[in-house]
C-alpha cells in the first residue's frame, strides 16, 4: 500500500467481552504511535476471524465502526473458514451492509491470506498471516516504553534548562565583590547540576539507539522493519533536539557569566578606587606624639605598598574594561579620568603630610624635652626658701621669654604651608559653590518671554456680512452635523445587527445538541468567557441606546445629553475589555475547530468569529471621535456644553477601560489595588534611586544604567512595577507587570526639575531620605505627571489644613528666625556632593518650583507668581492666562481659586491656584511640594 500504517487484530475469542474504555484507550494509543504524516494518509485494519463465527465477525466491525479515532482507509477481515460460517458470513454480510457504514473507504472480505497478500506485501505481515516480517510484542512494547520515557525527559529536562534560564535572566546584580562571587558561584553550582542532567538524557538517548541499532551489529545485512526505521527517527529527532537545547543553553550561560564576570571586575574596580581616594583623608596634624607616631606609620605602609602604582594600574584596568564593551562603561570612563588626576596630587599631598607630620613630631618631641628639662632642673626642695623660690622664678621667666622665639621658628615653616594649602582649598571649595549657585539660578529662574511693543493697528471697519452668505454657512453647518448623525445612527443600527448575529448565529449554537459533538472538550462551558458580557451590551443598545439615538434625529446638537444620561450603561464596556484577553486566548485554542466553521459557512460571513467580538471595543472607541465631529459642527449651539461633557466622559471612560487593562497584570502586590483609590495615571519610566543615611548619601551602585520602572498613580500611593513582555500574539502578547515598590502618597513630596533636565523630577520621602529621579519619555508627559501629583498633593494639605494651621505657623516663625544666624554661604554648603560627577546626576540640587499651596504658611501671602500651564476663560469672571505670564495675587477664594491681576494685560479676575507657581513672595522659597505640608528648613530663606 501507499505507506498506510497497518493495524492487525489478531484471533482472539474474547475480543468482545473487554471493556469499551479500555478498547478506546489502546486504539487511541495505537493510532498516535505513527507520525502525522502518515496518519492523514489512513490507517489500514486486518482482522482475522478465521477461527470464529460471523456474530464475533459483526460485532468487531460495530465496535471499529463506533470507535475507532483515526482516519480509516480499508479495513480487510479474514472471514470464518467453516463452510457453514463463512457461507452465513457471505449472506449476512451484504444484507446488513449499511449497518457497517463507516469513514473508511472500503470493507473488503477475504477468504484466504493469499487473497490478502493481494492488498498487502507479505514483507509487512508476520508469519501468523503467512508474511515474512518477524515480530516479538515484548520487544516492540520494550522500545516503545523506553522511546515514551526519553522523551518526557526530553521534555523535562528542556522545561528546567528554560525555567533556569529565566531565573538567571531575572537576576538582580549586587551591590558588593563579595556577593557578586558568592552569586557567581552559586549560579555555576546550578549549571554544572543542569548539566550533568543534560548528559543523563544524551547517554539515555545514546544507549536506546544502541538498543534499536543492536540488530546491524549482528548481522549488517538485516533489514530493519518500519517500526524500527520509525523508532530510529523518533530517538535521533529526540537526541537533535537535545543537542540544540545544549548548545543554546551554553550561549545564553556563557553571556550570563560574562556579565556577572564584568559586574565583579566593576565592584573590585570601585573598592580599589575608593581605597585610592581614601589617602587623600589622612590626618594633616596630630594631637599628641603617639598619634603623630600612629599617622606615620600609616602613610609610611601605603607608601611601601605601592599604592599610587596600582591606582594608576587601575585606571589602565578601567580602558581595559572599557576596550571590552563592559555594561557599565558609562560609570568607568569618568572614574578612570579622575584617577590619574589624583595620581599626581595624592603623590605629592602624601610628600607634603609626610614632612609635616615629621614637623609635628619633632615639635612633640620639643615640648617634652624641655618640659622634662624644667621639671629636672626645679627640685621641690630647692623652693623650700626664699632665695631658692626667686631662682627659680627668675629662670622659669628666661625661659618663657626665649621658648617662644624657638618654637616660632620650628612652626614657621608649618603653619605657612598650612595657611597656603587652607587658603588654595578655600578658594578652590569657593570656586565649586559660586559654580554651583549660578547653576541654581539658571535652574530655579523661570524664562519669561519679553513683551514686544507693538503699534496699534488702525481701526479699520469691518464690511458687514451679507445674511445671504451667513445663511450659506448655518445651511452648511447643519448638513455637516446631519451627515454626523446620519453615521451615528447607521452605524449604530448595523452594530446591534451584528451582535445580534453573533449571539444567534455562534452564543445560541453553542447550546444546542444538534452541533453539539462538532465542540471541542476545551471550548464546553466557556461561552461566557468568549463572549464575555456581550449579551447584556446588546440588550442596552437594542432596548434603550439606540432608541434614544433615533429620538434625536432632527436635534444632532443635543445627543449629548443622550450620551451623558447613560454614562453609566456604558462602563459596561470595561467589562468586555477586561475579559477579552481571556475571550482571545480561548479562540486561539480553538478557532480551528469545525464548529466555527460551519456556524461561519451558516452565517455566510466572510470574517471568523474574531472579527465580531472586536466589534464592541471597536464601538465604544468610535463614540468618541463621533462625538468630536459633531462638537465641531455645533460651536455656539444649546447642547455644545453637553457635548463637550459627553465627549469628556468618554474619553475617561475609554482611559478607565486601558488603565484597568494594565490594572489586572500586576503581579507580586500583596495587598488590595482597589484600596489604593481611583488610578489617575500609568506609564513607563526611566528611574534611579538613592538613599541616605547619616550625612552621607548613597548611590544604587547597582544601577550605573537607569532602572525601566512602569508607574501606576493611585490617589493613595504610587506603585513600582517592572514591566515584562510576553510571547504569542494578540491579547496573549500583553505585557505583565512585577510589583516591585510602594510609596504612600501621604508621605511623599516632588521636586519638579532635576538637574535642569526638563523631562526629569524627584519623588522622595521621608525627608529625603529616599529619593527617585524619574526621567519621562517627554517633557509633555513629565508635566502631566508633575501636574497630576500636585493635584494629589494639594487635595490632602487642604484636607488637613484646619488641622495643621497653628503648627504651620510655628514652623513659618521658626524658620524665619533660623535664617538670621545662618552664614550667608552655608546653604550653598549643603549642596557639595563629590559623587555628582560620577553618576551623571545629582539629587542635591535645591528643588524648584513648588506648588503655591504646598504649605499653610503661604495662604493669602501677598506676592507674584508666574503661571505654568494655559488656561482659557471659562465664566466672565475668570482670567484668560498663558504659560509664563507674571501675576500679582490680590486675593484668596474658595474650590482653590485666586483672583489675581495679570501684570502683562493688566486685566484682573479668577484662576485655579494649582495653576500658579511662587515667583517673588514674603518666603523666597524653592522647597518642593509635600504631602505633609512641612516646610524643609534647609530650603526656605526670607528675604
Amino acid at each position: 500500500m501507499n505507506g498506510n500504517p497497518i493495524i492487525i487484530f489478531p484471533e482472539f475469542p474474547s475480543f468482545s467481552e473487554l471493556d469499551e474504555e479500555e478498547v478506546q484507550n489502546v486504539l487511541s494509543y495505537l493510532t498516535s504511535v505513527p507520525s502525522v504524516a502518515a496518519s492523514k494518509v489512513g490507517f489500514i485494519l486486518v482482522i482475522d476471524r478465521r477461527l470464529d463465527r460471523w456474530a464475533a465477525v459483526r460485532a468487531t466491525l460495530l465496535r471499529i465502526a463506533g470507535s475507532f479515532p483515526g482516519n480509516l482507509h480499508l479495513v480487510l477481515v479474514l472471514r470464518p473458514t467453516a463452510l457453514f460460517q463463512r457461507t452465513l458470513s457471505d449472506f449476512l454480510f451484504k444484507y446488513n451492509k449499511d449497518e457497517f457504514k463507516m469513514k473508511v473507504y472500503l470493507v473488503v472480505m477475504l477468504s484466504s491470506v493469499t487473497e490478502l497478500h493481494a492488498y498487502i506485501d507479505p514483507g509487512q505481515l508476520t508469519t501468523e498471516l503467512g508474511g515474512t516480517q518477524e515480530y516479538c510484542h515484548e520487544s516492540w512494547i520494550s522500545h516503545r516504553t523506553a522511546i515514551e520515557a526519553f522523551a518526557l525527559m526530553v521534555k523535562t529536562t528542556a522545561q528546567t534548562l528554560q525555567a533556569f534560564g529565566t531565573e538567571l535572566a531575572e537576576t538582580e546584580l549586587p551591590n558588593d565583590a563579595e556577593a557578586t562571587t558568592t552569586l557567581l558561584h552559586t549560579h555555576a553550582l546550578k549549571k554544572d547540576k543542569m548539566k550533568e542532567d543534560l548528559q543523563v538524557a544524551l547517554s539515555q538517548g545514546g544507549r536506546l539507539l544502541d538498543c534499536i541499532n543492536e540488530p546491524l551489529k549482528t548481522d549488517p545485512e538485516y533489514n530493519m522493519t518500519h517500526d524500527e526505521l520509525e523508532n530510529l527517527a523518533t530517538v535521533q529527532r529526540l537526541l537533535g533536539q537535545l543537542d540544540e537545547t545544549e548548545a543554546a543553553f551554553d550561549d545564553f550561560w556563557e553571556r550570563h557569566r560574562t556579565k556577572l564576570e564584568q559586574c565583579l571586575q566593576l565592584r573590585h574596580f570601585e573598592l580599589h578606587f575608593r581605597e585610592v581616594k581614601r589617602l587623600s583623608g589622612f590626618s594633616e596634624v596630630s594631637v599628641s606624639p603617639a598619634h603623630a607616631e600612629h599617622v606615620l606609620r600609616e602613610l609610611s605602609s601605603h607608601e611601601d605598598k605601592d599604592v599610587l602604582d596600582r591606582a594608576l594600574s587601575l585606571a589602565c584596568e578601567g580602558d581595559r574594561l572599557i576596550e571590552n564593551s563592559h555594561y557599565a562603561e558609562d560609570s568607568i570612563r569618568p572614574k578612570c579620568g579622575e584617577l590619574r588626576g589624583v595620581c599626581e596630587e595624592i603623590s605629592s599631598t602624601l610628600r607634603s603630610k609626610k614632612n609635616l607630620l615629621l614637623r609635628a613630631m619633632e615639635l612633640h618631641h620639643a615640648l617634652e624635652k624641655d618640659g622634662i628639662f624644667l621639671l629636672a632642673s626645679q627640685p621641690v626642695d630647692r623652693c623650700q626658701s626664699q632665695d631658692g623660690a626667686e631662682a627659680a622664678l627668675q629662670e622659669l621667666e628666661r625661659y618663657l621669654d626665649t621658648a617662644p622665639l624657638n618654637f616660632i621658628r620650628l612652626l614657621f615653616g608649618l603653619h605657612q604651608d598650612q595657611i597656603e594649602r587652607v587658603f588654595q582649598k578655600q578658594s578652590s571649595v569657593q570656586e565649586m559653590f559660586e559654580r554651583r549657585r549660578v547653576s541654581l539660578k539658571k535652574l530655579a529662574a523661570k524664562q519669561t518671554r519679553p513683551v514686544q511693543p507693538v503699534a496699534p493697528r488702525p481701526e479699520v471697519k469691518s464690511p458687514q456680512s451679507s445674511p445671504s452668505k451667513a445663511g450659506k454657512v448655518c445651511v452648511l453647518v447643519c448638513v455637516c452635523s446631519s451627515h454626523v448623525m446620519n453615521e451615528l445612527l447607521e452605524t449604530e443600527r448595523a452594530y446591534v445587527e451584528e451582535l445580534l448575529c453573533v449571539l444567534e448565529g455562534y452564543a445560541a449554537e453553542m447550546d444546542n445538541p444538534a452541533v453539539a459533538h462538532l465542540i471541542p472538550s476545551s471550548l464546553l462551558g466557556k461561552k461566557d468567557i468568549l463572549f464575555g458580557n456581550m449579551p447584556e451590551i446588546y440588550q442596552f443598545h437594542k432596548r434603550t441606546f439606540l432608541k434614544e439615538l433615533e429620538a434625536h434625529t432632527d436635534c444632532p446638537e443635543l445627543v449629548g445629553r443622550c450620551f451623558l444620561e447613560r454614562m453609566k450603561d456604558l462602563q459596561i464596556y470595561e467589562a468586555y475589555c477586561q475579559n477579552k484577553p481571556r475571550s482571545e486566548s480561548l479562540w486561539r485554542q480553538c478557532s480551528d475547530c469545525a464548529f466555527f466553521q460551519e456556524c461561519q459557512k451558516k452565517l455566510e460571513h466572510k470574517l471568523g468569529l474574531d472579527s465580531y467580538l472586536l466589534k464592541p471595543v471597536q464601538r465604544i472607541t468610535k463614540y468618541q471621535l463621533l462625538l468630536k465631529e459633531l462638537l465641531k459642527y455645533s460651536k455656539g449651539c444649546d447642547g455644545c456644553d453637553d457635548l463637550q461633557e459627553a465627549l469628556s466622559s468618554i474619553l475617561g471612560i475609554l482611559k478607565a477601560v486601558n488603565d484597568s487593562m494594565h490594572l489586572i497584570a500586576i503581579t507580586g502586590y500583596e495587598g488590595n489595588l482597589s484600596e489604593l483609590g481611583r488610578l489617575l495615571m500609568q506609564g513607563s519610566f526611566s528611574v534611579w534611586t538613592e538613599h541616605k543615611k547619616g550625612h552621607a548619601k548613597v548611590k544604587d551602585l547597582a544601577r550605573f544604567k537607569p532602572m525601566q520602572r512602569h508607574l501606576f498613580l493611585h490617589e493613595k500611593a504610587l506603585l513600582f512595577c517592572k514591566r515584562r513582555e510576553e510571547n504569542g500574539e494578540g491579547y496573549e502578547k500583553a505585557p505583565s507587570y512585577s510589583f516591585k515598590h510602594s510609596l504612600n502618597m501621604s508621605a511623599v513630596g516632588i521636586t519638579e526639575n532635576a538637574k535642569g533636565d526638563n523631562k526629569k523630577f524627584e519623588i522622595w520621602c521621608n525627608s529625603r531620605e529616599e529619593v527617585f529621579i524619574v526621567q519621562a519619555p517627554t517633557p509633555e508627559i513629565k508635566t502631566a505627571w508633575v501636574n497630576e501629583i500636585r493635584k494629589v498633593l494639594t487635595q490632602q494639605l487642604k484636607a488637613c489644613r484646619g488641622t495643621h494651621t497653628h503648627t504651620q505657623i510655628h514652623i513659618s516663625l521658626f524658620c524665619t528666625n533660623l535664617w538670621e544666624t545662618v552664614v550667608c554661604w552655608s546653604k550653598a554648603s549643603l549642596s557639595v556632593d563629590a559623587s555628582e560627577e560620577n553618576d551623571g546626576y545629582s539629587s542635591g540640587e535645591d528643588p524648584m518650583n513648588s506648588d503655591p499651596e504646598d504649605d499653610v504658611g503661604k495662604k493669602l501671602a501677598p506676592g507674584k507668581y508666574t503661571v505654568v500651564a494655559d488656561c482659557e476663560k471659562a465664566g466672565p469672571q475668570e482670567l484668560s492666562v498663558k504659560s509664563g505670564d507674571v501675576v500679582q495675587l490680590i486675593r484668596e477664594g474658595e474650590d482653590g481659586q485666586w483672583f489675581v491681576r495679570n501684570l502683562r494685560s493688566s486685566k484682573e479676575g479668577w484662576v485655579a491656584a494649582a495653576n500658579l507657581l511662587s515667583l517673588i513672595s514674603e518666603s523666597k522659597s524653592s522647597q518642593s511640594l509635600s504631602s505633609s505640608g512641612n516646610l524643609d528648613l534647609d530650603r526656605a530663606r526670607p528675604e
